[in-house]
Protein backbone atom coordinates (compact mmCIF):
# COMPACT_ATOMS: atom_id res chain seq x y z
CA UNK A 1 0.00 0.00 0.00
CA UNK A 2 2.79 2.19 0.88
CA UNK A 3 3.80 1.53 -2.60
CA UNK A 4 1.06 2.41 -4.39
CA UNK A 5 -0.28 5.09 -2.37
CA UNK A 6 3.32 6.92 -3.32
CA UNK A 7 2.80 6.44 -6.81
CA UNK A 8 5.94 3.91 -6.92
CA UNK A 9 7.67 7.38 -5.92
CA UNK A 10 7.70 8.43 -8.90
CA UNK A 11 10.57 5.96 -10.26
CA UNK A 12 8.82 4.88 -13.54
CA UNK A 13 9.32 8.57 -15.22
CA UNK A 14 13.70 6.87 -14.77
CA UNK A 15 12.76 3.56 -17.45
CA UNK A 16 14.67 5.25 -20.05
CA UNK A 17 17.37 6.42 -17.96
CA UNK A 18 20.43 4.73 -19.26
CA UNK A 19 21.72 4.62 -15.38
CA UNK A 20 18.13 4.00 -13.50
CA UNK A 21 16.46 2.58 -16.56
CA UNK A 22 16.48 -1.36 -14.78
CA UNK A 23 14.76 0.67 -11.51
CA UNK A 24 12.59 2.25 -12.94
CA UNK A 25 11.26 -0.50 -15.07
CA UNK A 26 10.44 -2.35 -12.12
CA UNK A 27 7.67 0.20 -11.05
CA UNK A 28 5.53 0.36 -14.29
CA UNK A 29 3.40 -3.18 -15.31
CA UNK A 30 5.16 -5.33 -17.92
CA UNK A 31 3.06 -4.91 -21.49
CA UNK A 32 2.46 -8.90 -21.52
CA UNK A 33 4.47 -11.69 -20.67
CA UNK A 34 6.92 -11.19 -17.44
CA UNK A 35 6.99 -10.33 -14.12
CA UNK A 36 8.26 -7.13 -12.03
CA UNK A 37 7.81 -6.02 -8.67
CA UNK A 38 5.03 -3.78 -9.95
CA UNK A 39 3.21 -6.49 -10.65
CA UNK A 40 3.29 -7.92 -7.50
CA UNK A 41 1.19 -5.22 -5.55
CA UNK A 42 -2.26 -6.65 -6.23
CA UNK A 43 -1.20 -10.42 -5.35
CA UNK A 44 0.40 -8.66 -1.84
CA UNK A 45 -3.27 -7.39 -1.44
CA UNK A 46 -5.18 -10.28 -2.36
CA UNK A 47 -2.24 -12.35 -0.23
CA UNK A 48 -2.89 -10.13 3.07
CA UNK A 49 -6.43 -10.15 2.91
CA UNK A 50 -6.53 -14.18 3.36
CA UNK A 51 -3.79 -13.82 6.30
CA UNK A 52 -5.92 -11.89 8.37
CA UNK A 53 -8.59 -13.84 7.49
CA UNK A 54 -8.27 -16.94 10.04
CA UNK A 55 -7.65 -14.07 12.50
CA UNK A 56 -10.84 -12.03 12.07
CA UNK A 57 -13.21 -15.25 11.66
CA UNK A 58 -11.54 -16.32 15.07
CA UNK A 59 -12.40 -12.95 16.91
CA UNK A 60 -15.77 -13.35 15.88
CA UNK A 61 -16.33 -16.55 16.90
CA UNK A 62 -15.12 -15.77 20.62
CA UNK A 63 -17.31 -13.51 20.18
CA UNK A 64 -20.16 -15.88 19.49
CA UNK A 65 -20.84 -14.12 16.72
CA UNK A 66 -20.57 -17.87 14.27
CA UNK A 67 -24.31 -17.05 12.80
CA UNK A 68 -23.49 -13.57 11.69
CA UNK A 69 -20.35 -14.13 10.32
CA UNK A 70 -20.96 -14.91 6.69
CA UNK A 71 -23.49 -11.66 6.53
CA UNK A 72 -20.85 -9.88 7.57
CA UNK A 73 -18.37 -11.23 4.88
CA UNK A 74 -21.35 -10.74 2.03
CA UNK A 75 -21.61 -7.29 2.99
CA UNK A 76 -18.19 -6.83 3.02
CA UNK A 77 -17.82 -8.25 -0.33
CA UNK A 78 -20.29 -6.23 -1.47
CA UNK A 79 -19.27 -3.17 -0.16
CA UNK A 80 -16.01 -3.42 -1.42
CA UNK A 81 -17.62 -3.91 -4.97
CA UNK A 82 -19.30 -0.81 -4.64
CA UNK A 83 -16.74 1.27 -3.34
CA UNK A 84 -14.72 0.21 -6.41
CA UNK A 85 -16.87 1.49 -8.66
CA UNK A 86 -17.13 4.54 -7.20
CA UNK A 87 -13.83 5.31 -6.52
CA UNK A 88 -13.34 4.29 -10.28
CA UNK A 89 -16.31 6.29 -11.74
CA UNK A 90 -15.04 9.55 -9.68
CA UNK A 91 -11.62 9.18 -11.15
CA UNK A 92 -13.20 8.79 -14.69
CA UNK A 93 -15.38 12.16 -14.00
CA UNK A 94 -18.32 9.89 -15.37
CA UNK A 95 -20.00 6.39 -14.05
CA UNK A 96 -18.39 3.46 -15.12
CA UNK A 97 -19.52 -0.20 -14.30
CA UNK A 98 -16.04 -2.78 -13.80
CA UNK A 99 -15.14 -5.21 -11.93
CA UNK A 100 -11.60 -5.38 -12.83
CA UNK A 101 -10.45 -2.60 -10.00
CA UNK A 102 -8.22 -4.40 -6.63
CA UNK A 103 -11.02 -3.61 -4.53
CA UNK A 104 -13.62 -5.67 -6.55
CA UNK A 105 -11.45 -8.28 -7.11
CA UNK A 106 -10.97 -8.43 -3.63
CA UNK A 107 -14.31 -8.28 -3.47
CA UNK A 108 -15.11 -11.86 -4.97
CA UNK A 109 -11.83 -13.73 -3.36
CA UNK A 110 -12.47 -12.60 -0.04
CA UNK A 111 -16.09 -14.22 -0.22
CA UNK A 112 -14.76 -16.92 -2.33
CA UNK A 113 -12.56 -17.75 0.18
CA UNK A 114 -14.41 -17.52 3.43
CA UNK A 115 -16.52 -20.74 2.27
CA UNK A 116 -13.41 -22.73 1.22
CA UNK A 117 -12.14 -22.38 4.42
CA UNK A 118 -14.69 -24.38 5.81
CA UNK A 119 -13.43 -27.26 3.97
CA UNK A 120 -10.42 -29.54 5.55
CA UNK A 121 -7.12 -28.38 4.60
CA UNK A 122 -6.29 -30.74 2.27
CA UNK A 123 -9.87 -30.05 0.20
CA UNK A 124 -8.86 -27.00 -0.09
CA UNK A 125 -5.59 -27.49 -1.47
CA UNK A 126 -7.10 -29.87 -3.88
CA UNK A 127 -9.62 -26.93 -5.03
CA UNK A 128 -6.88 -24.39 -5.12
CA UNK A 129 -5.37 -27.06 -7.68
CA UNK A 130 -8.27 -27.56 -9.55
CA UNK A 131 -9.40 -23.99 -9.98
CA UNK A 132 -6.07 -23.19 -11.64
CA UNK A 133 -6.23 -26.35 -13.88
CA UNK A 134 -9.57 -25.16 -14.88
CA UNK A 135 -8.68 -21.72 -15.82
CA UNK A 136 -5.61 -22.84 -17.93
CA UNK A 137 -8.19 -25.29 -19.69
CA UNK A 138 -10.67 -22.35 -20.36
CA UNK A 139 -7.58 -20.65 -22.24
CA UNK A 140 -6.44 -23.75 -24.48
CA UNK A 141 -10.35 -25.20 -25.11
CA UNK A 142 -11.01 -21.91 -26.82
CA UNK A 143 -8.14 -20.36 -28.18
CA UNK A 144 -7.60 -16.58 -29.77
CA UNK A 145 -6.82 -16.44 -33.87
CA UNK A 146 -2.79 -16.47 -32.26
CA UNK A 147 -2.86 -18.51 -29.44
CA UNK A 148 -4.02 -19.51 -26.14
CA UNK A 149 -2.20 -16.55 -24.91
CA UNK A 150 -2.33 -13.96 -27.67
CA UNK A 151 -2.55 -9.91 -26.02
CA UNK A 152 -5.89 -9.11 -27.05
CA UNK A 153 -7.73 -12.00 -28.27
CA UNK A 154 -7.80 -14.96 -25.54
CA UNK A 155 -10.77 -16.34 -23.39
CA UNK A 156 -10.92 -13.80 -20.59
CA UNK A 157 -11.09 -11.18 -23.34
CA UNK A 158 -14.01 -12.92 -25.05
CA UNK A 159 -15.67 -13.35 -21.46
CA UNK A 160 -15.62 -9.28 -20.81
CA UNK A 161 -16.85 -8.48 -24.67
CA UNK A 162 -19.36 -10.99 -23.76
CA UNK A 163 -20.85 -9.54 -21.02
CA UNK A 164 -19.53 -5.65 -21.04
CA UNK A 165 -19.14 -5.43 -24.67
CA UNK A 166 -15.42 -4.21 -24.70
CA UNK A 167 -12.43 -5.56 -23.30
CA UNK A 168 -11.10 -3.93 -20.29
CA UNK A 169 -8.02 -1.10 -20.84
CA UNK A 170 -4.61 -2.32 -21.10
CA UNK A 171 -6.33 -5.75 -21.27
CA UNK A 172 -7.04 -6.68 -17.84
CA UNK A 173 -9.44 -9.79 -17.66
CA UNK A 174 -11.94 -9.97 -15.04
CA UNK A 175 -11.85 -13.36 -14.67
CA UNK A 176 -8.65 -12.77 -13.10
CA UNK A 177 -10.99 -13.46 -9.41
CA UNK A 178 -10.85 -16.95 -10.38
CA UNK A 179 -7.42 -17.51 -9.78
CA UNK A 180 -6.63 -14.77 -7.58
CA UNK A 181 -8.89 -16.63 -5.17
CA UNK A 182 -5.66 -19.21 -4.74
CA UNK A 183 -3.62 -16.12 -4.03
CA UNK A 184 -5.91 -15.14 -1.19
CA UNK A 185 -5.89 -19.11 -0.12
CA UNK A 186 -2.07 -18.85 -0.10
CA UNK A 187 -2.80 -16.08 2.39
CA UNK A 188 -5.35 -18.14 4.29
CA UNK A 189 -3.01 -21.03 5.19
CA UNK A 190 -0.21 -18.70 5.82
CA UNK A 191 -2.50 -17.31 8.64
CA UNK A 192 -3.56 -20.91 9.58
CA UNK A 193 0.54 -21.34 10.54
CA UNK A 194 0.54 -18.26 12.29
CA UNK A 195 -2.71 -18.31 14.40
CA UNK A 196 -1.49 -21.77 15.63
CA UNK A 197 1.36 -22.11 18.46
CA UNK A 198 4.46 -23.06 17.13
CA UNK A 199 8.31 -21.97 17.34
CA UNK A 200 9.75 -19.20 15.11
CA UNK A 201 11.93 -22.12 13.27
CA UNK A 202 9.22 -23.75 12.44
CA UNK A 203 6.98 -21.31 11.12
CA UNK A 204 10.19 -20.19 8.73
CA UNK A 205 10.67 -23.12 7.33
CA UNK A 206 6.98 -23.54 6.40
CA UNK A 207 7.03 -20.38 4.69
CA UNK A 208 10.48 -20.97 3.18
CA UNK A 209 8.96 -23.84 2.02
CA UNK A 210 6.04 -22.93 0.67
CA UNK A 211 7.74 -19.85 -1.29
CA UNK A 212 10.35 -22.40 -2.69
CA UNK A 213 7.49 -24.82 -3.94
CA UNK A 214 5.42 -21.74 -5.61
CA UNK A 215 8.11 -20.39 -7.02
CA UNK A 216 9.96 -23.85 -8.30
CA UNK A 217 6.05 -25.04 -9.91
CA UNK A 218 5.17 -21.67 -11.16
CA UNK A 219 8.70 -21.79 -13.12
CA UNK A 220 7.90 -24.99 -14.34
CA UNK A 221 4.61 -23.94 -15.64
CA UNK A 222 5.90 -20.83 -17.46
CA UNK A 223 7.36 -23.63 -19.90
CA UNK A 224 3.90 -23.74 -21.68
CA UNK A 225 1.79 -21.56 -19.35
CA UNK A 226 3.69 -17.90 -19.13
CA UNK A 227 3.97 -15.57 -16.73
CA UNK A 228 1.20 -13.25 -17.31
CA UNK A 229 -0.54 -11.04 -15.40
CA UNK A 230 -2.78 -9.14 -17.02
CA UNK A 231 -4.93 -12.39 -17.79
CA UNK A 232 -3.86 -13.92 -14.06
CA UNK A 233 -2.41 -17.52 -15.79
CA UNK A 234 -1.63 -20.27 -13.01
CA UNK A 235 2.03 -19.47 -13.53
CA UNK A 236 1.98 -15.88 -12.25
CA UNK A 237 -0.28 -16.88 -9.66
CA UNK A 238 2.39 -19.09 -8.07
CA UNK A 239 5.46 -17.23 -9.25
CA UNK A 240 3.85 -14.31 -7.56
CA UNK A 241 2.27 -16.28 -4.66
CA UNK A 242 5.89 -17.40 -4.25
CA UNK A 243 7.58 -14.07 -3.79
CA UNK A 244 5.05 -12.65 -1.54
CA UNK A 245 4.94 -15.62 0.85
CA UNK A 246 8.93 -14.81 0.82
CA UNK A 247 7.95 -10.92 1.86
CA UNK A 248 6.39 -12.12 4.61
CA UNK A 249 9.13 -14.61 5.57
CA UNK A 250 10.79 -11.51 5.52
CA UNK A 251 8.44 -9.45 7.60
CA UNK A 252 8.37 -12.16 10.13
CA UNK A 253 12.22 -12.69 10.86
CA UNK A 254 12.53 -9.36 10.73
CA UNK A 255 10.00 -8.23 13.45
CA UNK A 256 8.80 -11.36 15.14
CA UNK A 257 12.66 -12.80 15.13
CA UNK A 258 14.85 -9.66 15.19
CA UNK A 259 12.14 -7.96 17.27
CA UNK A 260 12.46 -4.65 14.97
CA UNK A 261 8.98 -3.15 15.51
CA UNK A 262 9.51 0.34 15.77
CA UNK A 263 11.80 0.18 12.50
CA UNK A 264 7.79 -1.06 10.52
CA UNK A 265 5.70 1.87 12.66
CA UNK A 266 5.84 3.99 9.63
CA UNK A 267 4.14 0.53 7.42
CA UNK A 268 1.89 0.11 10.54
CA UNK A 269 0.69 3.88 10.27
CA UNK A 270 -0.15 2.64 6.79
CA UNK A 271 -1.73 -0.54 7.44
CA UNK A 272 -4.07 0.72 10.29
CA UNK A 273 -5.48 2.73 7.98
CA UNK A 274 -5.12 0.93 4.41
CA UNK A 275 -8.69 1.53 2.90
CA UNK A 276 -8.62 5.81 3.94
CA UNK A 277 -5.08 5.99 2.00
CA UNK A 278 -5.91 4.34 -0.89
CA UNK A 279 -8.97 6.16 -1.57
CA UNK A 280 -7.25 9.28 -0.67
CA UNK A 281 -4.39 8.03 -3.57
CA UNK A 282 -7.29 7.45 -5.41
CA UNK A 283 -8.89 10.60 -5.70
CA UNK A 284 -6.75 13.40 -4.55
CA UNK A 285 -2.62 12.40 -5.89
CA UNK A 286 -2.77 14.79 -8.19
CA UNK A 287 -4.56 17.78 -5.98
CA UNK A 288 -1.80 16.96 -3.40
CA UNK A 289 0.93 16.79 -6.09
CA UNK A 290 -0.13 20.35 -7.65
CA UNK A 291 -0.57 22.02 -3.88
CA UNK A 292 2.77 20.95 -3.19
CA UNK A 293 4.54 21.56 -6.42
CA UNK A 294 3.19 24.89 -6.24
CA UNK A 295 6.03 25.85 -3.36
CA UNK A 296 8.83 24.14 -4.60
CA UNK A 297 8.29 24.83 -8.33
CA UNK A 298 7.20 20.58 -8.78
CA UNK A 299 10.88 20.07 -7.40
CA UNK A 300 12.23 21.59 -11.21
CA UNK A 301 15.66 21.81 -9.45
CA UNK A 302 16.46 18.31 -8.92
CA UNK A 303 16.30 16.93 -12.86
CA UNK A 304 15.41 13.34 -13.57
CA UNK A 305 14.49 12.77 -9.93
CA UNK A 306 11.82 15.69 -9.77
CA UNK A 307 9.11 13.20 -10.40
CA UNK A 308 10.49 11.13 -7.77
CA UNK A 309 10.62 14.21 -5.17
CA UNK A 310 6.88 15.17 -5.59
CA UNK A 311 5.72 11.84 -5.58
CA UNK A 312 7.22 11.01 -1.98
CA UNK A 313 6.23 14.69 -0.78
CA UNK A 314 2.48 14.25 -1.61
CA UNK A 315 3.10 10.54 -0.19
CA UNK A 316 4.44 12.45 2.98
CA UNK A 317 1.12 14.44 3.32
CA UNK A 318 -0.87 11.44 3.12
CA UNK A 319 1.03 9.36 5.40
CA UNK A 320 0.59 12.18 7.97
CA UNK A 321 -3.16 12.48 7.60
CA UNK A 322 -2.97 8.72 8.85
CA UNK A 323 -0.58 9.08 11.43
CA UNK A 324 -3.32 11.78 12.39
CA UNK A 325 -6.15 9.17 12.52
CA UNK A 326 -3.92 6.82 13.94
CA UNK A 327 -3.11 9.14 17.56
CA UNK A 328 -6.59 9.55 17.70
CA UNK A 329 -7.59 5.98 17.58
CA UNK A 330 -9.57 6.25 14.33
CA UNK A 331 -9.15 3.56 11.83
CA UNK A 332 -11.76 3.62 8.16
CA UNK A 333 -13.35 0.11 8.05
CA UNK A 334 -15.75 -1.55 6.20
Amino acid sequence: MTTLAGGGFGLATLAEDPTWGPLGLQFEHVEWEGLVFWDLIQPAFMFMVGLAMPFAVAARLRRGDESSVWRHVAYRAVMLIVLSNVLISISAGEPRFQLINVLAQIGFTYFICYWLMKLPLRAQAITAGLILAGYTALFHLFPGSEGAYSMGDNFGERVDQFIFGASNRGHWATINFIPSTVTTLFGVWCGYLLIEKGSHARRMNLLAAGAGGCFAVGLLLSTFDPIIKRIHTASFTLVSGGLVISMLLAFYWLVEVRGYRQATFPLVVVGMNSMFIYCLHMLQTRWIERAVGVFVDDFAFLGKWAPSALAISAFLVMWYLCLWLYRRRIFIRI
